[in-house]
């Protein structure tokens, strides 16, 4: 089965939990936790509005798309929320910046809350949103977007924190990027709402992955009321199961405006006597087994409910939780050159040579 190539061209009330199923999915662990994210995205609608989604090419050509997303730590996003008036902060600034008004908004990243939220930052601004992101999952660098590893210039960086302090960084490189960001967003306490690689949308076309919101609800659509859902998922996306079992230890730790830590799984049933153990940095990074990289980034590793099939975000892992673990091949561009320089796993400093999880041995 495949995901199919129809795109929504509307998100109301009745589509925020199919999106939020979807987006957690691919969030590998990261993006943020999408509890909150679904109870304000509806609330934002039922008060101001379902919200317009749109194709790039159907955008004026030299209008100002805000590509937007939360930077941070996820344990911190988890309990410190948004006030409400970020967006209107950061488009403000944005336009004031750029000399023209703001057409529509697009998400950073489709995984986790920053997938989400978006929305419902559409919602409240009356404006509407693009059907792509720029990962295609989540990754937990400002850089590692398909922008920069397509070659595209850098533009000011705009954030924004809950307090409603702004700032514009104008970097210099990819690390400039993400090491200036990171520093104002420790500064605000560990979250902050940022808008990056803001471009006209004829900049952004060939630039972005395109469909992610239409994927997001899809995933949730074909899983709802599921019998099997894991089976579902491994059929929808073409993924490997690696180990069903329980969490059986959780090192976790906030460090530098990240999570970062591992998950181990203790195999049950058929794989008992097995043991496999993810790395994470806000996303789920590595899954070895006896020192064997089964999977990697950039492919997609996402811990699950083995009864649902809900993804499991890395600040919400708990001990003895039932959970199945799965890896599924990520976009074409992350698999470049530039890509793997950018997303692979030498880029969170792990000495290892990517190997597509579709061929790495089981």
């Amino acid at each position: 089965m495949a995901i199919s190539k129809e795109k929504i061209t509307e998100i109301t009330d009745d589509d925020i939990e199919d999106l939020a199923f979807g987006c957690a999915l691919l969030g590998t662990g990261g993006g943020g936790s999408v509890g909150g994210a679904i109870l304000e995205t509806r609330s934002a609608i039922r008060k101001f509005g379902s919200v317009e989604v749109v194709q790039l090419k159907d955008l004026p050509a030299d209008g100002l798309v805000m590509p937007i997303c939360g930077i941070g730590a996820p344990t911190i996003s988890f309990e410190m929320l948004n006030n409400g008036g970020e967006a209107y902060l950061l488009r403000q600034e944005v336009e004031r910046v750029f000399n023209k008004p703001v057409v529509a908004i697009m998400a950073s990243e489709i995984g986790g809350s920053n997938g989400v939220e978006p929305v419902m930052w559409a919602s409240r601004l009356g404006l509407p949103i693009v059907d792509a992101d720029t990962m295609g999952r989540a990754f937990p660098e400002v850089q590692m977007g398909s922008f920069f590893v397509r070659g595209l210039p850098l533009t000011p960086i705009i954030l924004v924190d809950f307090q409603g302090n702004v700032v514009t960084i104008t970097p210099t490189s990819g690390a400039s990027a993400e090491s200036d960001s990171r520093a104002f967003t420790i500064a605000a306490g560990g979250v902050a709402l940022m808008a990056d690689y803001i471009n006209p949308a004829a900049t952004m076309i060939g630039n972005v992955i395109v469909g992610s919101l239409s994927t997001a609800i899809e995933i949730g659509r074909a899983v709802r009321g599921s019998t099997d859902p894991i089976r579902k998922l491994s059929l929808l996306l073409g993924a490997q199961t690696l180990i069903t079992g329980k969490i059986s230890e959780i090192k976790r730790r906030t460090d530098a405006g990240f999570v970062r830590g591992s998950v181990t799984i203790s195999g049950t049933g058929i794989d008992a006597d097995r043991e496999v153990r993810i790395e994470i940095q806000n996303e789920n990074l590595i899954a070895t087994e006896n020192g064997r990289v089964l999977a990697s980034v950039p492919d997609l590793i996402s811990v699950l409910d083995t009864q649902t099939g809900a993804a499991i975000s890395t600040e919400e892992a708990k001990y003895a939780m039932r959970v199945t673990a799965m890896a599924w091949p990520c976009d074409p561009l992350w698999r470049t050159a530039q890509g793997l320089k950018t997303v692979g796993p030498r880029a969170f400093g792990y000495d290892i040579e990517y190997v597509p999880v579709e061929n790495s041995p089981r």
